[in-house]
C-alpha cells in the first residue's frame, strides 16, 4: 500500500528517536556510529531507494542493526548500541497506530534466513556490508528534513544473552524509552535538591562535558539585520577607521584583533574558512592601507573589497571576526574589553547615524552614561542624571514581537550581553522584557529594547565571608532601555533549581554562548541579597507558566557549579563599582551554630512596631522570614544535603510597638495579631534596616505653623503716607527717606463683561431695556 501523509509524517517520528537516543550516564548518541553513509560509487541503489509500503522502512531500519549484530563481536561497544536501537524502533513503531504492525520475525532476506547458520544465534545481513556497519536507514524519499530532537535517556544494559535469537528478536528487549523530565518554573517555589554532595570533582565535570558535547551546535547567525547600502569605498573606509582608532589614553584597540591566530582552537564556532579569509583581509587593510582613505581611488577600493558580493557579506563576516575574538580572549580581560569596544564602534559605523571624526566618546560608544554599579535611577534625588527606572515604560514607543540586529532575532524572556559605558569588558547581562521603536525623538522609529540589568559579584558590595557559584549574577531592580546598536550577543541566565539539575534546550541556549547561574536578587541601595523563592516572579509575564520556556536537557544527577570568594580577595586586582563590607558581629546564640548545616530562622517580631519618631506611624512584619539588613548574609552553604541557604539575622531592637506598650498578651484580651502576606507587603515601602512595612494609623497630625515676621502698624502707616504724598505731589515714595519705592502693580486687564459694558455705553446701548 502507499504511504500516506501520515505515515510518512509517523516514521519521521520513529527516526528522529532512533537518531536522538542518548545512554543514560554519559548522554552519548547512540546512532552517531550508525549515521556516517556508504559509498554513492558503490553503492548507488542506496541512494535511489524510495518506500512504497511502510512496512519497506521498517525492515531497512531493522536491518541496520542487524548488520550491526551480525559483523561484530558479542558483547562490543556497537553490538550493545544496536540492541537498544533495535527495541526503541520496535517500541516506537508499535506506538503509533497509523503505522501497520512488525513483522515478528527477522526478514526474508535476512542473514538469519541465507546463511542458515545453526552453530551461533540467528545473525542477519541483507547483504555483504562495505563496512563493519551499514548506516542506518534514511528516511524515505517523500520525507522532509528532520529538525533537532531531543535527547532520550536509554539504558544500554544489553540483554542476559549475548546474541538475540529469532525469538528474542521478535519481542522487544527494552522497556520504552523514558522521556526528559523538565523542571516547572511555575509560581510555586522549586524543590531543593538533597541526597547529593554538592563538591564538585572530575566525575561532575565529566557528566557536564558529555552532555553539552551531546547537544545540537549553533548555526550561526540567522539571515537577518544586516546593514545595507555600504559600497567598497565604505567598507575600505570602516576597516581602517577601526584599525586606526585609538583610546582617550592613545592605545590603538585593533592590537587584541591582529594577534588572534588565524587558525584556533576554539569549540562551538559555527565558522571557520570565512573568519581566516577576513582575518587575512583585515590584516591587509592595516598592513598596506595609506594614511587616509581620500587618497584611494574607486577602482582601488572596489578591488580591495571585490571578494564581498554585498553588503550583508561584509557585516556578517566582520560580525564573525568579533565573534571569534570574543571566545579567544577571556572575559574580564583588557583584550576581550578592547575587541568590545571595537565592536561597538563598528555597530555605531554602520548605524543610521554614524559619528563624525575626531572618533571620541567617555562611554566607548555605548548609549547610555553609566553601567550596573553607577547608574542612578531616573527619580533619585542625586545631582547625577538618571538611567534607569524601576519597571518597563511604553511611553512613546510602539511595541513589537521581535527586532533583528547583526544577525540576531531577539524578542521578549531572551538574555543579552549590552555594551557597558564603565567597563566594557564586563558587559551588561540584561532579560529583554519589551522590544519596540522609539516614535519620538532622535531615534524615532529605530528598534530598541527594555531589558531587566542582572549584577556581577564585582558590582555588589558583600562581605568578605561571602562565597559566590562560578559565574553567578544577581536580578536587580534595574530596567534599562538600549537601542539595538548596545547588543554585543545572545547569552543565557539560569536559575539555581535548573542549574543544577541540566543545561537550556536550543534556541534558548547553545554550547560556546556564555551561560549564567542566579540565585538570588540584589538590592543595591541597601546592600543586600535576598534567595529567590519564586522564580516565576523574575521572569516577563508573556512567557511565565508557560513549559516551552527554557527546557533543559538533564543530567544524569545534579550537579553544583564551583564556588569562589569574593573577586576582591584574589590576587590580581580588580577595578569595579563593588566592593569589601564588613558584615556586623553575630548574637551569641548563632555563633554556636553552624550556618553550612543549620536552617535557623530569625525570630520574628511578636507584633505591630511604633515608629516613635513619627506621630502615629506604626509598622508591620512584611512577611515571615524579615529580609536581612545590609552585609548580614554569610557564605554559600554545602552539606551533604545539597544546597543550604545562607543564614541572615537582624540586629536586636527594643520592642516599642502599641502591643508592648499596652502590656502584651495578658493584658489585651481576645486580641489577634496578624503579619502582612509576603505578596501584599511587596507594593509597600519598607524600612531600610529591618524590612517592615511602613503604614500610618491616621493623617498626619495638624501642626500650627509660626507667622512670618510682619511689618508693625507704625511703619505701614508710614508707608501709607508716603503712597498719598505721591500721588498728590509727584513724589517719588522714599525719596526723601532712602526708601526703595514699592513695585508698580501690575494693570489686570478688563474682564469680557466688563469690555461689554463698555462697548454698550459707548454705542448708547446701555440704556437701551432688554425685553
Amino acid at each position: 500500500m502507499p504511504v500516506t501523509a501520515a505515515q510518512n509524517a509517523a516514521i519521521e517520528e520513529v527516526i528522529r528517536a532512533l537518531t536522538s537516543a542518548t545512554s543514560r550516564r554519559v548522554k552519548r548518541r547512540l546512532a552517531d556510529m550508525f549515521m556516517d553513509l556508504v559509498d554513492r560509487d558503490s553503492w548507488p541503489e542506496y541512494y535511489e531507494n524510495k518506500y512504497k509500503d511502510p512496512l519497506q522502512a521498517y525492515e531497512d531500519l531493522n536491518l541496520v542493526f542487524l548488520n550491526a549484530l551480525y559483523y561484530n563481536e558479542p558483547g562490543s561497544q556497537i553490538s550493545k548500541d544496536a540492541t537498544t536501537l533495535k527495541g526503541i524502533l520496535e517500541n516506537e513503531w508499535k506506538q503509533r497506530s497509523v503505522l501497520p504492525a512488525p513483522p515478528a520475525s527477522a526478514p526474508s532476506s535476512s542473514a538469519q534466513k541465507t546463511h542458515a547458520k545453526k552453530d551461533q544465534p540467528e545473525r542477519a545481513a541483507a547483504s555483504p556490508a562495505p563496512s563493519k556497519h551499514q548506516p542506518a536507514a534514511q528516511a524515505p524519499k517523500a520525507s522532509t528534513k528532520a529538525t533537532a530532537p531531543s535527547p532520550m535517556n536509554v539504558d544500554p544494559t544489553p540483554p542476559s544473552s549475548s546474541q538475540p535469537t529469532e525469538a528474542t528478536i521478535a519481542k522487544s528487549p527494552e522497556r520504552p524509552a523514558t522521556p526528559d523530565v523538565d523542571v516547572d518554573i511555575g509560581g510555586t517555589p522549586e524543590p531543593e535538591v538533597v541526597g547529593q554532595d554538592s563538591a564538585r570533582d572530575g566525575e561532575s565535570d565529566e557528566i557536564v562535558r558529555q552532555l553539552e558535547k551531546s547537544l545540537p551546535r549553533w548555526e550561526g547567525f540567522a539571515d537577518v539585520g544586516w546593514a545595507e547600502d555600504i559600497d567598497p569605498e565604505r567598507m575600505v573606509d570602516i576597516v581602517v577607521t577601526i584599525s586606526k582608532y585609538r583610546d582617550e589614553s592613545g592605545n590603538r584597540l585593533a592590537v587584541s584583533l591582529e594577534s588572534i591566530p588565524e587558525e584556533t582552537n576554539i569549540p562551538d564556532l559555527s565558522f571557520n574558512v570565512l573568519l581566516f579569509l577576513a582575518i587575512c583581509r583585515f590584516r591587509d587593510m592595516l598592513i598596506v592601507h595609506v594614511p587616509t582613505t581620500r587618497e584611494l581611488t574607486s577602482d582601488q577600493s572596489r578591488t580591495r573589497m571585490k571578494y564581498y558580493g554585498s553588503s550583508q557579506a561584509f557585516d556578517k563576516e566582520m560580525s564573525q571576526l568579533f565573534l571569534k575574538a570574543r571566545r579567544w580572549y577571556e572575559l574580564g580581560s583588557e583584550p576581550y574589553g578592547n575587541v568590545l569596544v571595537l565592536q561597538r564602534f563598528y555597530h555605531a559605523l554602520t548605524s543610521a547615524n554614524p559619528p563624525q571624526p575626531p572618533y571620541t566618546s567617555p562611554t566607548r560608544f555605548a548609549a547610555l552614561p553609566a553601567g550596573p554599579g553607577t547608574a542612578k535611577p531616573l527619580h533619585a534625588s542625586e545631582g547625577d542624571a538618571g538611567v534607569t527606572t524601576f519597571r518597563v515604560s511604553l511611553k512613546d514607543r510602539q511595541v513589537v514581537e521581535e527586532v533583528q540586529y547583526k544577525g540576531w532575532s531577539v524578542k521578549v524572556a531572551d538574555w543579552l550581553h549590552l555594551s557597558n559605558p564603565d567597563d566594557p569588558s564586563r558587559p551588561i547581562i540584561g532579560q529583554v522584557f519589551k522590544s519596540f521603536k522609539w516614535e519620538e525623538g532622535q531615534r524615532k522609529g529605530q528598534p530598541g529594547v527594555s531589558v531587566c540589568w542582572y549584577y556581577r559579584p564585582e558590582q555588589t558590595f558583600h562581605p568578605a565571608s561571602r562565597k559566590f557559584w562560578e559565574k553567578e549574577v544577581f536580578k536587580t531592580s534595574h530596567f534599562a532601555d538600549h537601542p539595538v546598536e548596545d547588543i554585543v550577543e545572545k547569552v543565557a541566565v539560569q536559575f539555581t533549581a535548573r542549574h543544577l539539575r541540566g543545561r537550556p534546550r536550543p534556541p534558548f541556549w547553545y554550547p560556546g554562548w556564555p551561560l549564567y547561574v542566579c540565585d538570588s536578587r540584589y538590592n543595591d541601595r541597601d546592600r543586600v541579597f535576598v534567595k529567590i523563592k519564586n522564580w516565576n516572579s523574575c521572569i516577563p509575564e508573556e512567557v511565565r507558566k508557560k513549559e516551552e520556556f527554557m527546557p533543559i536537557f538533564p543530567f544524569e544527577r545534579p550537579v553544583f557549579p564551583r564556588s569562589h570568594s569574593s573577586p576582591f580577595l584574589s590576587a590580581h586586582k580588580i577595578k569595579a563599582p563593588g566592593g569589601i563590607i564588613d558584615a556586623p558581629d553575630k548574637p551569641e546564640s548563632e555563633k554556636q551554630e553552624n550556618p553550612t548545616t543549620t536552617r535557623k530562622r530569625p525570630q520574628r517580631k511578636a507584633a505591630q512596631k511604633v515608629e516613635a519618631e513619627r506621630a502615629g506611624a506604626s509598622r508591620t512584619t512584611a512577611s515571615s522570614q524579615p529580609a536581612p539588613v545590609p552585609a548580614t548574609n554569610t557564605a554559600h552553604g554545602y552539606t551533604a544535603q545539597g544546597f543550604a541557604p545562607y543564614v541572615q539575622t537582624v540586629p536586636p531592637q527594643d520592642d516599642r510597638s502599641i502591643y508592648a506598650a499596652a502590656g502584651g498578651a495578658a493584658a489585651l484580651n481576645n486580641a489577634a495579631v496578624e503579619e502582612l502576606p509576603a505578596e501584599t507587603a511587596r507594593h509597600f515601602d519598607r524600612d531600610p534596616q529591618t524590612n517592615e512595612v511602613l503604614w500610618f494609623a491616621a493623617p498626619p497630625v495638624d501642626i500650627v505653623h509660626t507667622p512670618p515676621p510682619r511689618h508693625s502698624l507704625k511703619y505701614l502707616a508710614f508707608l501709607a503716607r508716603k503712597r498719598k504724598q505721591t500721588r498728590e505731589g509727584g513724589v517719588a515714595p522714599g525719596a526723601d527717606m532712602g526708601v526703595e519705592p514699592p513695585p508698580k502693580r501690575q494693570k489686570v486687564p478688563p474682564t469680557v463683561m466688563e469690555r461689554l459694558e463698555a462697548l454698550m455705553k459707548e454705542h448708547g446701548m446701555d440704556q437701551v431695556p432688554i425685553s
